[in-house]
């Protein structure tokens, strides 16, 4: 474990307070909210305490039964003792002993995410500084001596009966019935002991002269380096190496959640176009067959090869709902973007995962040695004219679906004995929950701001954007965890005519893959 001194960045300028900008608005109506949400003292359980060792910092969010969403970031600033056999002996009545905060996810400034800001010492508190414009905001009250406040939620440990501590969060006010819908690390940069740096040498595909390969491309292009997010995304787009995207996506996702682009882009007249279909090495693309011709039932390794296939192409998604609608909608918020880099880094974790898992498995063929197929980018190109379609149809049909045949597909490994795999593929199964949650936050927020209902929003896009039943069985639980409730998707069937379809839109592009042991 690391100590307190381990966790504050910079503590060289523990009596420094940080530059500050001008005061620029946006805390009239946010200063209100906050005195009203610090007065409520309704609370969630969000998790036992000794599970928050893993990491110092976690995004949580909440929905209420309104659907309202609040994103809070946990700060764990513990001492180097401790752990979950050195526990008080005294009864816990709060946080101030384990020294845990939460905070609101978003900067009341500008909107930046604070996911990945410094925390100082300053006199006798503690000020976390955003990395946009450097603004301070005390962990504890959330006062900035810039005049602004961020919220903050008070933390409370309880020990039960068995003697094991929870963490209860306080709720904000603005809702009632909140759930928790989303626990977990903000990244591994912050975890207590950090991982080993992940290894991606089992990724190159290439065997042709004509491929480019990763050694020989910088990570960062030595001329015209991107300096806005919009920029990176497409870069990342055009990249057709899947090594050099896994690890542009990373170094991307790090420069912004750390304040070092000039901004996101997406207001600026000359933002760059992303392309209609992303570039693939030639190894990939001479095994690129009709997804038709793919068959169903796969042994473990092809099963994997084609679930990899698919998390490339999600990682391309992610980046292309960012560049490609961005520029579309200049008053985006700069949560979307937070939650859409965080998906594109979640997708090269997962086709990372499987990727490694497939060599490990079956040495003999490595990604990009067996037929895939484009039907999930086929999907997305249907939706180009429209965010809230692209919402729709990928993120609450496509990857819905997923929430729906995931189990079963975990539990086929567990039976041929397969542990390993079934552990990334639980993974995999958690993060998509998430990014279905993520779907229906930004297909409601688009509805609301529309003025139009989002289930019978969601229904006529599907009815002009789909081909075929949406088919069950579905996984309610998880649906409804994402915000799916059985109004969104039963007894719903898309009517896009075949000649509307690119290549395999439709019910058949299904992402359900089975296999033989």
């Amino acid at each position: 474990m690391f100590g307190l001194r381990h966790l504050i960045s910079r503590t060289n300028s523990a009596f420094r307070r940080p530059y500050k900008v001008p005061y620029l608005g946006r805390s009239d109506i946010f200063w209100k909210r906050c005195l009203h949400s610090s007065s409520n003292m309704e609370r969630i359980l969000v998790s036992s305490y000794d599970k928050l060792l893993s990491h110092s910092r976690f995004l949580v969010t909440l929905r209420s039964q309104e659907g309202k969403y609040h994103s809070l970031i946990i700060f764990r600033l513990s001492s180097s003792n401790d752990t979950p056999e050195q526990k008080p002996s005294t009864p816990c009545r709060g946080a101030t002993d384990r020294q845990i905060y939460a905070m609101e996810a978003q900067c009341p400034h500008l909107g930046a995410d604070i996911s990945h800001a410094d925390i100082e010492e300053c006199e006798d508190s503690l000020v976390l500084v955003c990395p946009w414009h450097r603004y301070d905001f005390d962990l504890k009250t959330g006062h900035s001596d810039t005049g602004l406040r961020a919220c903050t939620y008070d933390i409370e440990l309880r020990k039960t009966e068995s003697d094991t501590e929870e963490v209860w969060l306080q709720t904000p006010e603005d809702g009632s019935n909140w759930r928790l819908v989303e626990l977990r690390p903000v990244s591994e940069a912050f975890a207590d002991p950090p991982p080993p740096p992940i290894d991606l040498s089992h990724l190159s595909i290439s065997n042709s002269p004509n491929d480019i390969s990763p050694t020989s491309q910088e990570v960062v292009p030595p001329e015209g380096a991107p300096t806005t997010l919009i920029q990176w995304a497409v870069l990342i787009l055009n990249t057709a190496d899947p090594a050099l995207k896994v690890k542009r996506t990373r170094h991307a996702v790090e420069l912004f959640r750390t304040g070092q682009l000039k901004s996101i882009g997406h207001k600026a007249s000359n933002a760059p176009r992303p392309p209609d279909i992303p570039p693939r090495v030639e190894a990939y693309t001479n095994n690129m067959v009709n997804p038709a011709k793919v068959a169903r039932r796969k042994n473990r390794a092809v099963m994997l090869h084609a679930l990899a296939n698919i998390e490339q192409w999600a990682i391309d998604l992610a980046w292309d709902i960012i560049a490609r609608y961005g520029p579309k909608h200049p008053d985006l918020p700069p949560a979307f973007f937070s939650d859409f880099t965080k998906m594109a880094l979640d997708e090269s974790k997962h086709f990372t995962l499987l990727t490694s898992r497939l060599m490990a498995l079956s040495p003999s063929t490595p990604y990009g040695s067996l037929p895939v197929h484009a039907s999930l980018w086929d999907s997305a190109r249907a939706t180009f004219p429209s965010l809230r379609a692209r919402l729709a149809i990928i993120h609450l049909v496509h990857e819905a679906r997923g929430l729906d045949v995931n189990p079963g597909t975990i539990e086929k490994f567990r039976r041929a004995g397969d542990n390993e795999s079934v552990d990334v593929l639980e993974i995999i199964h958690a993060d998509e929950v998430t990014h279905v949650t993520a779907g229906h936050r930004w297909f409601t927020w688009m509805c609301e701001k529309d003025g139009v209902d989002p289930v019978k929003t969601f229904r006529e896009e599907v009815r002009k954007g789909w081909k075929g039943d949406i088919k069950g069985p579905f996984n309610a639980e998880a649906r409804e965890k994402a915000g799916m409730t059985p109004d969104f998707y039963e007894n719903l069937r898309g009517e896009m005519e075949w000649e509307d379809v690119p290549a395999s839109a439709s019910a058949d592009s299904s992402r359900q893959v089975q296999y033989t042991g």
